[in-house]
């Protein structure tokens, strides 16, 4: 009887991965378009916010709201600046909710010795004002992905340890105090990496008697990641823990790759979902990990679960900005690390200038993109001798555009820490000057400018560039706009237009 039930189990899981194998066929569209990884979730009243990683950009992780969590739209930041004791790696945070407070729970490096530690900040609204309280973890050489559950009225926050160490890494676990804001007792693990096979990015539910630890193995960032998503449960919270024999459940399909780190939410309609992060497998890391949805079904009682992949809906992702209001859109982020940027907008123009600390680059103020193919424009509006026009960047050592400084305009990269003109050309006066970048499907990169109503003019150089040396580890190169001058002088800019061929 005990045979006849396996089998009769194999057969279902087997059904049902076919059944998500033929789904994975028909093209699925993200939901939060775009680098989102790392994306927790929480639902407030008929509202759905997430929020996900920055990394290297400010403002720090973006908050998205949703009302059927199909269509999203940003509203804002956690933190417009960064927290005092920070330096870096914004990585993921989590949402929580008691007492009448939201609580974030987050990874950043710490400034005085570069060690990832978990942060909390809190705020009374789940999508603004919130206020950090500053470390709640610190655990050796590292402790990321913070991840708080509460059982039978005690709430834990669990965390991934010994990344750095020549050990099996694991999930830790400390009794959280009743405000959240400590953690109380000595840690506990829940699940260790014996396979080495990597273990993060941990989300728990309960369900029928037992605890059921979903998580992330395998490299999660860059063109060779494989991350895939696993479950393992236990009847304690604190385990041990048997491993899902069918592991794992969320792989490579046709369109995506590397699926990973994402937390539950139970909708309006009760049902479980699961956001998500993965690559696209067309766009890979010049899109970066998007936001992605999956329904979480329950074959059997007492039985493992699956997943099954919802496609977000199909959008228009160019973008035309024009700078009539005096409030800056919300789309725009910047590499906070090496330079002091001002953004303002005025007079239907976008201002930026900044003092740069000591990059090759200038500073970026960039658009996250949802496509490595792309065709940029922009007008320069004012004439000095600071460079000012289109960027492509992945970082200050990382970096090409096409800008216009004093009469000439110049194509220019930032590789290896060594800044190269490539091509250049004479300008005939001071009027605005029109600029255009162009990325086509197989890397390389063309750039364009006129003035007044005269034609688009190609500024041709011998040896082709390409966009491969821009993607970071944990990050998509950004598109945008750019300025490199002395801190009295600015780039100001009339229009901004994005064109994404997908």
């Amino acid at each position: 009887m005990r045979l006849f039930r396996y089998l009769l189990l194999f057969l279902m899981v087997q059904t049902l991965l076919f059944s998500n194998q033929l789904f994975a066929q028909t093209a699925i569209n993200p939901v939060i378009p775009g680098d989102f990884a790392d994306p927790s979730i929480i639902k407030v009243s008929n509202q759905y916010y997430a929020i996900g990683t920055s990394s290297e950009w400010a403002p720090h992780f973006p908050i998205y709201t949703s009302a059927d969590l199909l269509n999203w739209k940003q509203t804002g930041y956690v933190f417009d600046q960064a927290p005092a004791w920070t330096t870096g790696s914004f990585w993921a945070p989590e949402f929580d909710y008691h007492d009448n407070t939201y609580f974030i729970y987050y990874t950043a490096r710490r400034k005085k010795d570069l060690v990832s530690c978990v942060g909390v900040a809190i705020s009374k609204y789940p999508d603004r004002g919130f206020v950090d309280q500053g470390v709640i973890i610190d655990h050796g050489k590292e402790a990321i992905d913070g991840f708080v559950f509460l059982d039978k009225g005690t709430r834990y926050i669990t965390f991934k340890a010994y990344g750095l160490d020549n050990r099996p890494i694991e999930i830790l676990g400390f009794k959280l105090s009743k405000d959240g804001l400590r953690t109380e007792g000595e840690p506990f693990s829940l699940l260790k990496d014996d396979q080495r096979i990597g273990l993060e990015g941990q989300s728990i539910l309960k369900k029928d008697g037992y605890y059921y630890l979903f998580y992330s193995a395998g490299n999660c960032c860059g063109a060779q990641c494989d991350y895939n998503v696993r479950v393992a449960r236990s009847k304690s919270f604190t385990g041990p823990y048997e491993q899902y024999p069918g592991n794992p459940l969320l792989m490579e399909n046709a369109y995506w790759k590397c699926s990973g780190h994402g937390t539950f939410v139970t909708a309006k309609n009760g049902k479980t979902y699961y956001l998500y992060h993965a690559y696209n497998k067309e766009t890979t890391v010049f899109a970066g990990r998007q936001g992605m949805l999956a329904e979480l079904l329950w074959p059997e009682k007492n039985g493992w679960p699956v997943f099954k992949e919802q496609s977000g809906p199909a959008i228009n992702p160019d973008l035309k900005l024009t700078f009539k209001s005096p409030l800056i859109d919300k789309g725009w982020q910047w590499d906070f690390r090496n330079s002091i940027t001002k953004v303002s907008q005025r007079d239907g123009k976008i201002h930026l200038s900044g003092k740069i600390e000591g990059n090759l680059t200038g500073i970026a103020l960039t658009r996250r993109p949802v496509s490595g193919v792309f065709e940029a424009e922009t007008v320069v509006s004012n004439a000095n001798k600071a460079l000012k026009g289109l960027t492509y960047y992945g970082d200050a050592n990382a970096a090409l555009g096409v800008g216009v400084t004093g009469n000439t305009v110049e194509f220019w990269t930032v590789q290896a820490k060594e800044r190269k003109v490539r091509a250049s050309a004479r300008l005939e006066d001071n009027t605005p000057v029109a600029l255009k970048m162009k990325v086509m499907p197989d890397k390389s990169v063309q750039v364009f400018f006129k003035q007044g109503s005269k034609d688009w003019e190609n500024l041709n150089i011998d040896e082709k560039v390409t966009t491969d040396f821009l993607p970071q580890w944990d990050r998509s190169p950004r598109i945008g706009l750019h300025f490199k001058g002395l801190p009295t002088e600015e780039a100001v800019f009339s229009s901004f237009e994005l064109k994404y061929k997908l």
